[in-house]
């Protein structure tokens, strides 16, 4: 399967089984678009006019030896792969503790309904967090490095838990041979000096919460009372990121249909200094007013064309930053299991409520059809289990055809059910923002490539 895109100038060239990326003049471009179709005669007479019978013949010479090289129109030969991967034994490597069930901001989009989940106010006592972490440890098999996310609600609002959490997780890596990856993820509002210091000690990552602009974020980010929290937040997290040296954490921002000119609080963020940056779509029924829609798209991929152009010539200047969606790794990236099967939510990746539920995901919690177990007595709905073990990117009919399939792993089980009632089908507007970023990503490479020559 081939993918061929022009974006900001390039004319870009995915083999998608292969994950080799050309970037070819017009000739080439349109040599490889017909070649599956047409005689090589049938090209040349086509194309010859305009582009001259050399560059054409040379187009084609160049098309034949990338396929000869296995780099062009290759075959997809990772079906029987991930055959075999369902058939392993689960291993569980990370978990998202929900630390509190309660938050103290009100935003407009939460799914979590104010940190409460469809459910009550709660703070996870420590005892239920140990038994997550002995759970983890039990059931991790082999795997050495475990990650655990403190999530909420809020987790500031129970912040000793935390760091009690993390000194029973320190002593038990000695013992048992293991090394935990902890972050947090936080809206800021509690922020102060202590956090800052632990979190820059014990926290691998940190994702700080804030929706760009200040008219935006106030907007959908607001406190109960319906006054902003961008004057409180925004500059602790200038503060933070400097003190992390400006790596390990990002600023996560959510936009909507109300602020679809999104790049711009990407670049508001990048322009408070910034360098870790996402700011993503929400994801929300349709009866919401916020909601993403269909006619929404094409301004969608003209903000993430205009971004992607705009972290080139950034770059360029030595004012370069990330942008989570943008991020790709062309040469190594994932293994090939977890580009087949994402993020391994039921099976890898668990998440536990603050009396002990586990839930394939924190999008899950709450919806007792996804009720899988407790951490005291482990996983106990293993046919629940088996189906999301199954869920990968041959078991999603659309994805089979996406050129993004080795790249979005087949997208958000939780988005999925949501809209569809069905984690083995797709979320649709975010199958195409996806595609769109991807083809950015890719883009972005390519010119760092052109720069180096």
């Amino acid at each position: 399967m081939v993918h061929q895109y022009k974006n900001n100038g390039y004319n870009i060239v995915l083999d998608v089984n292969s994950g080799a990326v050309h970037v070819v003049d017009d000739a080439a471009y349109d040599v490889i678009s017909l070649w599956e179709t047409h005689t090589e005669a049938e090209i040349m007479q086509r194309l010859k006019p305009a582009y001259g019978e050399v560059s054409v013949r040379e187009a084609m010479e160049e098309t034949a030896f990338l396929i000869k090289d296995g780099t062009l129109f290759t075959e997809d030969d990772y079906e029987d792969y991930i055959l075999d991967v369902t058939k392993r034994k689960t291993v569980v490597k990370a978990l998202c503790l929900h630390i509190s069930h309660d938050c103290n901001l009100k935003c407009r989009y939460c799914f979590a309904e104010e940190g409460e989940y469809h459910g009550k106010r709660a703070l996870m006592p420590f005892e239920t967090g140990k038994a997550a972490l002995d759970f983890l440890i039990a059931n991790s098999g082999g795997r050495r490095n475990l990650e655990v996310d403190f999530f909420g609600g809020e987790p500031t609002l129970n912040f000793q838990v935390v760091k009690d959490l993390v000194a029973y997780g320190r002593a038990k890596e000695k013992i048992y041979d293991k090394k935990f990856r902890f972050t947090l993820t936080t809206n800021g509002v509690l922020l102060n000096d202590e956090i800052m210091e632990f979190a820059n000690r014990e926290m691998s990552n940190v994702v700080l919460s804030i929706d760009g602009r200040q008219e935006v974020n106030d907007k959908m980010r607001p406190f109960p009372d319906g006054s902003g929290s961008y004057s409180l937040i925004a500059p602790k997290f200038q503060k933070f990121a400097d003190s992390r040296g400006q790596t390990g954490y990002y600023v996560r921002g959510t936009f909507t249909h109300e602020n679809l000119d999104f790049s711009k609080d990407a670049l508001h963020l990048a322009d408070m200094g910034f360098q870790q940056i996402s700011v993503e779509p929400v994801v929300a029924p349709q009866t919401d007013c916020f909601a993403i829609r269909e006619e929404d798209l094409p301004q969608l991929f003209d903000e993430y064309d205009r971004l992607a152009a705009e972290m080139v010539e950034r770059r360029k200047q030595g004012k370069g930053f990330c942008f989570f969606h943008f991020m790709i790794d062309l040469e190594g990236g994932p293994c090939v299991a977890k580009r087949l099967s994402g993020c391994g939510s039921g099976t890898e990746y668990l998440a536990v409520t603050p009396w002990g539920d586990l839930y394939p995901c924190h999008q899950f919690v709450g919806n007792e059809a996804f009720l899988m177990g407790t951490v005291w007595e482990g996983v106990t709905d293993t046919a629940l289990r088996d189906t999301f073990k199954s869920c990968n990117v041959y078991s999603k009919d659309k994805c089979r055809t996406c050129f993004a399939k080795f790249y979005c792993s087949g997208g958000c089980a939780a988005n999925s059910y949501h809209f569809h009632g069905d984690i083995h089908h797709t979320y649709e507007i975010g199958c195409e923002l996806q595609k769109k970023r991807i083809e950015c990503a890719i883009m972005i490479k390519a010119a760092e490539a052109f720069e180096k020559e």
